[in-house]
């Protein structure tokens, strides 16, 4: 039976997806940028699930579109996070988020498609990642949904680009897709606890956790999962264990940090 992809039309009906909102952070500070509607091919997808490399750089539409063409809701009770359609093999998708995202809730575990689908989910359990903040669930479909395209390590001072579901902390649900903008500012030498090693401008707010950072040719380069200037200034820890230093900590609170996809290839 040959896949047929939902009618675009159709998705934005269904996502309730009102003029998504485009933010430009410098320095923490979040300015209002434009807003409009967008539309994605969900049919493009990496078949293969090997690494590709685009050669140029995509407009901020295209951006955009690639971007909200590979992000997931994930649910529980209630909305828990954003995720990323990882890869996909016959029938089988993979979805990468954080773990903190399925912890704050018992399972099962959904996840809702782009097109607005709900598929039960499965935790795939990856022992390699015990001391790092990541988590994948499989969820079967017949559709053919969009995948994530790897990137290389990113360098301090590239453009990036964040994409995730805010929560509603007044009901506990998804707001609209949001999209905010900014730049790498630090990469660390050593990995923060949970594997958080790439620091950026973009604004980050809760319910973004589990979403892609996605480099200027809308490839994947991080998983974001922990904003800046948090509630409570506790002292920033290694993953080994030691703290850093009091002028490298007032640094890292400042930022969003992502967990690298570097451990992902590196991964079996």
């Amino acid at each position: 039976m040959s896949k047929q992809p939902p009618d675009i039309r159709d998705i934005w009906k269904r996502l309730d997806f009102n003029p998504i909102k485009l933010i430009t952070c410098v320095g923490g500070l979040s300015v209002l940028l434009l807003t409009f509607h967008i539309g994605f091919n969900v049919n493009a997808k990496n078949t293969n699930n090997e690494t590709q490399t685009s050669i140029t750089q995509l407009s901020p539409i295209q951006l955009q579109q690639q971007a909200a063409a590979i992000t997931v809701k994930v649910i529980s009770t209630n909305f828990l996070g954003s995720g990323i359609l990882l890869k996909q093999q016959d029938n089988i998708y993979t979805i990468l988020t954080n773990a903190h995202v399925l912890a704050a809730d018992e399972p099962p575990y959904k996840i809702v498609t782009p097109d607005g689908q709900e598929h039960q989910a499965e935790v795939l359990k990856k022992p390699e990642w015990e001391k790092y903040d990541l988590a994948t669930l499989t969820f079967s479909s017949q559709i053919n949904y969009s995948v994530a395209v790897m990137g290389e390590k990113p360098n301090p001072g590239d453009e990036v680009l964040v994409v995730g579901f805010p929560v509603n902390q007044a009901n506990n649900t998804a707001k609209n897709l949001t999209f905010t903008t900014g730049n790498i500012s630090l990469i660390l030498d050593k990995a923060l606890e949970g594997g958080y090693q790439i620091g950026y401008t973009n604004q980050l707010d809760k319910g973004m956790s589990g979403g892609a950072l996605l480099n200027n040719r809308g490839e994947l380069i991080g998983v974001n999962g922990m904003h800046a200037y948090p509630i409570w200034d506790i002292p920033s820890v290694f993953i080994d264990g030691t703290p850093a230093v009091d002028t490298l900590h007032q640094k890292i609170i400042k930022l969003s940090w992502a967990v690298p996809i570097k451990k992902l290839q590196t991964s079996p």
